[in-house]
């Protein structure tokens, strides 16, 4: 299907080229991006912008555009009121097949336990508590989902980043400082944008960018995520780079994070003894 539609967007492209002296600069512009989309969203959009006199482009590029981004997000709309996961079903889906609405009961759409504090006994004095489709099923195909953050005092959720949804956190106890860093093709490449956050302060993490958060007080303190995707999945950075199986050659890592070997090797020892004692992952 990609492929098909790379065909067409790069035939569409090759005539705006040709017709591009009658276009002005500003729409070939945007026609391009809503083409790279590789949807049919821009597709249609693209082709729905030429059916428009040269008065009415500025307005209909606009909007198309809007909603082709709209169209393009990672999780899709749904096309009925729930579909709650039947985890136990064998077909494999994008997603989870819906539970016969038949047999769907009140309590499928009720969550328990987010006001039960997590254990944070462990080296990095915070734990995660997810709240995703995998164990609030009623989240199937509606593009949300939530976890509990606990912290020791001076606890770290260390950094990663969740590769299908952008984070809203809120504190709900305690300072956290908390940061994120904006990709090497920004305008301002790799910026650190970091703030305290006191009690009912929130922050947003767009999607796909490293972030973090650490609790600066002497005492516990609770936050609550809310994610864009019923499986926002998480990639720590530590474990990803140094915990992977099987490891990443220390000879690739030594000279990525121009260090020793030795060293690599050590801290790769650290994260595989994560792994044999099956840890959990962190959020």
């Amino acid at each position: 299907m990609r492929l098909c539609l790379f065909f067409i967007s790069s035939s569409v492209l090759l005539g705006i080229s040709l017709l591009r002296f009658m276009l002005p600069r500003e729409f070939f512009g945007l026609l391009k991006m809503l083409l790279t989309l590789e949807s049919i969203a821009g597709l249609a959009a693209a082709a729905a912008i030429f059916s428009q006199g040269p008065e009415e482009l500025s307005h209909f590029a606009t909007s198309s555009l809007i909603l082709s981004i709209k169209a393009a997000q990672s999780d899709p709309s749904p096309l009925q009121d729930f579909c709650v996961a039947d985890l136990n079903s064998p077909i494999s889906v994008n997603g989870h097949v819906c539970k016969d609405p038949n047999l769907v009961q009140v309590d499928d759409f009720i969550l328990s336990g987010v006001n039960v504090p997590g254990n944070t006994s462990n080296a990095l004095g915070s734990i995660v508590t997810p709240f995703f489709v995998s164990n609030f099923p009623a989240l199937n195909t509606l593009g949300v989902s939530m976890a509990r953050i606990d912290f020791a005092p001076h606890g770290l959720n260390p950094p990663h980043y969740h590769p299908r949804a952008t984070e809203i956190l809120t504190v709900l106890e305690g300072t956290l400082e908390v940061g994120f860093v904006t990709s090497s093709t920004y305008n301002l490449p790799n910026q650190l944008i970091s703030k305290v956050l006191q009690k009912g302060d929130a922050i947003v993490f767009p999607e796909a960018l490293v972030h973090f958060q650490q609790n600066l007080g002497n005492s516990h303190a609770v936050a609550l995520a809310s994610f864009s995707s019923q499986n926002p999945d998480i990639n720590t950075i530590a474990n990803t780079v140094f915990g992977s199986n099987p490891a990443i050659s220390s000879d690739i890592l030594a000279k990525a994070f121009q260090v020793s070997n030795s060293l690599i090797a050590d801290i790769q020892s650290q994260f595989r003894n994560d792994l044999k004692c099956n840890c959990p992952c962190r959020l």
